[in-house]
């Protein structure tokens, strides 16, 4: 199994991670309320999962 001959510094190994910092996370729609929201997560909004009530929200 080949090993690093040398160390990789701190910076350069962040140089190389930064891509992933650069894009915005993907943003989906509830398909309850029609509020924007982020996927595989429970609307903020209205509350429901996957068209189930999974928390209560308060009406203001």
């Amino acid at each position: 199994m080949p090993n690093p001959k040398h160390k990789i510094s701190r910076a350069r190994r962040d140089k190389r991670r930064t891509h992933k910092k650069l894009t915005p996370p993907g943003i989906s729609i509830c398909p309850q309320c029609h509020e924007p929201k982020l996927p595989h997560y429970t609307c903020l909004h209205c509350g429901t999962y996957k068209g189930i009530a999974v928390i209560a929200v308060e009406e203001a």
